[in-house]
């Protein structure tokens, strides 16, 4: 995906009915010793990381229960879509672990660290529209007969970013997340480079072009 220029946008949906992602197999991690328990966690936080770095944008459609790493895979996206009904959280403290696959860093910089510590201390599950009212969730969506109501409201939002132009979506993901790392000084110069990097390119012109011509534009990526 990461290679693949004709990729616009990501969009994660499970296909087991009522579960996005339960979270990691404690029967099968039972049965590992202490180094095989590291290794993995290493590893799931590996994955979660080159979700994380996937160039376009990613959106993850929340259509049941999202717990545990099944939370993190979903804050690793850019964008999360929730049906209402849908049950999220950070429970590992519930089972005398901490979340290791990102959710200590990016819950608190998509809800804030107030927010986080309660749900990570608590271990507590919130359902969709709890998720909409504190920025865990971008939209919360009623669920349909299907099941898949977050999905299709995920469809919706990617089809409203693929008319716009690749490269121009791509250095504002950049610049928005290596700028969130840094002090704002440093993240107005990140911007500037990314900025710099699509001026040269016919996306910008085609776009240029269109308005003066009162046409849409016609992007190509380049």
């Amino acid at each position: 995906l990461r290679f693949d220029e004709q990729v616009r946008v990501v969009v994660f949906k499970s296909q087991v009915k009522g579960v996005f992602c339960a979270g990691a197999d404690l029967k099968e991690r039972a049965k590992m010793d202490d180094a095989e328990v590291g290794e993995f966690v290493r590893r799931l936080r590996n994955l979660m990381d080159e979700i994380a770095a996937l160039p376009v944008p990613t959106i993850a459609a929340i259509d049941g229960y999202a717990l545990g790493g099944g939370l993190e895979l979903a804050l690793a996206c850019d964008l999360r879509v929730a049906a209402s009904s849908a049950k999220m959280g950070l429970i590992e403290t519930t089972r005398g672990l901490l979340p290791g696959a990102g959710g200590t860093q990016r819950l608190p910089r998509c809800v804030g660290v107030g927010l986080a510590k309660e749900l990570i201390f608590t271990g507590r599950q919130i359902d969709g529209e709890q998720a909409a009212s504190m920025g865990l969730v971008n939209h919360s969506v009623p669920q349909n007969s299907e099941g898949d109501a977050a999905y299709q409201r995920a469809l919706t939002l990617a089809e409203e970013i693929l008319p716009q132009a690749p490269f121009a979506v791509k250095m504002g993901k950049l610049a928005i997340n290596k700028g969130m790392e840094v002090d704002i000084a440093s993240g107005m110069a990140i911007e500037g480079m990314c900025y710099a990097q699509n001026i040269p390119t016919r996306d910008r012109q085609e776009g240029m072009a269109a308005f003066r011509e009162k046409r849409p534009p016609r992007f190509t990526g380049k």
